[in-house]
């Protein structure tokens, strides 16, 4: 048999992206962490809000000097143009802090409201929302969830939008709406079609000014990492110009799942983050820690603890990567994103968890950041598409799969081997 050419099969970067990814692991070590550090031992948000903004304002003006800002959108809107195997390598350096993705203007749900924009704004919508949004110089939101209906299945929202000449009239009530607190606009989904052909088809998705009459914020909602902005919203004869309607009549489940898959998989790189600090912790106090004879890391049962840290965390990067590569190629991710969200989302928690048990009581306290890592990861299970949504659409696909081909091949990442 003649020999075959090799597969191209490649993790390796170019050498002008392994200096990208250097330059933000860099600025993310020796300079948002010592930053983000201080003011938070200095309690300077609580006490200086003025001051607290203007250095937060003067690290996004060094990640522009550095060239190092919107690393995932195109050039032409000031990005770095990045496509989504290269994105996982900036998300991934800058998650390892809390302040890094909004330094670095990729943060949730900015991220996936500039791309929607960009893919389905009219000029006027991107000229007055997308690039104040691209120049840091506003904030957004995305207001799907409701708390009457199971936030996992859209096809159920009750918030309705009726036509008034050229404007559309809004009535509902939207929670956990990340950011709305201090946005500037939001993207809107409320139900425009009474009886749809499909039940797909029956949400529009607006983009709504804030403040806007008829948009109340009623509270900010407190979760376990406390009141950070997940707001409850009263609409209330909410007037929108046709004008502002976005993506078209009918179109607004489309427009949330084209948004949620590459933001899902966003929220993957910058846990990946996470869990690699967790897990260097883990390893650091195993190193430093002397108990009964020998330090930690000789211990079998914390060794196990770490083995089982590391492989996870390898699948996960590998997860990611497979399904950022699928995105770059134009080919349908929306399988390896569902499965990489289930399980990346997953193993966050468990990694953290082992490293809160290796660090003992230390790590139940607030002296490291593990407990409050803990509280944010914990939302990670059910944001953007519950465990059991997600597992019920794998198991769906893969039997699928079978039916079709007889095979499961397809739907375990149709990979050549």
């Amino acid at each position: 048999m003649g020999q075959t050419e090799p597969m191209s099969i490649d993790f390796s970067l170019s050498p002008e992206l392994e200096q990208i990814r250097a330059k933000v692991r860099s600025f993310i070590a020796e300079v948002v962490t010592p930053t983000e550090a201080r003011l938070e031992a200095d309690k300077v948000a609580e006490t200086d809000r003025r001051a607290y903004v203007g250095e937060l304002i003067e690290l996004r003006r060094q990640a522009q000097e550095l060239g190092l800002w919107l690393p995932h959108m195109p050039v032409e809107w000031g990005g770095m143009g990045l496509g989504h195997v290269e994105l996982a390598m900036v998300q991934a350096e800058s998650g390892r802090t809390r302040l890094g993705p909004w330094v670095l203007n990729c943060q949730a749900p900015d991220e996936g409201n500039m791309h929607t924009l960009l893919h389905w704004g009219t000029d006027e919508q991107k000229e007055k929302y997308l690039r104040p949004l691209c120049e840091g110089r506003a904030w957004s939101c995305f207001a799907m969830t409701e708390p009457e209906v199971a936030g996992s299945d859209p096809t159920l929202i009750r918030t309705h939008a009726e036509q008034d000449g050229e404007e559309w009239i809004a009535n509902g009530h939207k929670w956990f709406i990340s950011n709305a607190h201090r946005a500037n606009f939001a993207i809107l989904v409320a139900r425009t079609e009474d009886d749809p052909d499909l039940p797909q088809a029956a949400n529009t998705a607006f983009i709504v000014d804030i403040p806007s009459e008829g948009w109340t914020e009623v509270r900010q909602i407190e979760t376990m990492h406390g009141s950070t902005g997940h707001s409850e919203i009263r609409i209330e004869d909410l007037r929108i110009p046709e004008s502002n309607m976005l993506g078209g009549r009918g179109q607004g489940h489309r427009l949330g799942q084209y948004r949620l898959g590459p933001a899902r998989l966003a929220h993957c790189m910058r846990w990946i983050a996470q869990a690699e600090v967790a897990l260097d912790m883990m390893v650091d106090r195993s190193l430093s820690r002397f108990s009964h004879g020998s330090i930690l890391a000789e211990k079998q049962g914390v060794q196990w603890l770490i083995a089982d840290s590391a492989m996870e965390l390898y699948q996960c990067k590998l997860m990611v990567l497979h399904a950022a590569y699928k995105i770059d190629r134009g080919e349908d991710f929306t399988a390896e994103v569902s499965m990489a969200k289930h399980f990346v989302a997953n193993s966050l928690n468990r990694i953290i968890d082992r490293s809160i048990q290796v660090h003992g009581a230390l790590g139940y306290s607030t002296d490291t950041p593990l407990a409050h890592m803990y509280q944010q990861a914990r939302w990670a299970r059910f944001a953007d598409g519950a465990d059991e949504i997600h597992q019920m659409r794998i198991a769906q696909r893969t039997i699928s799969a079978y039916r079709d081909h007889g095979s499961t091949r397809a739907a375990t990442g149709n990979l050549p081997i």
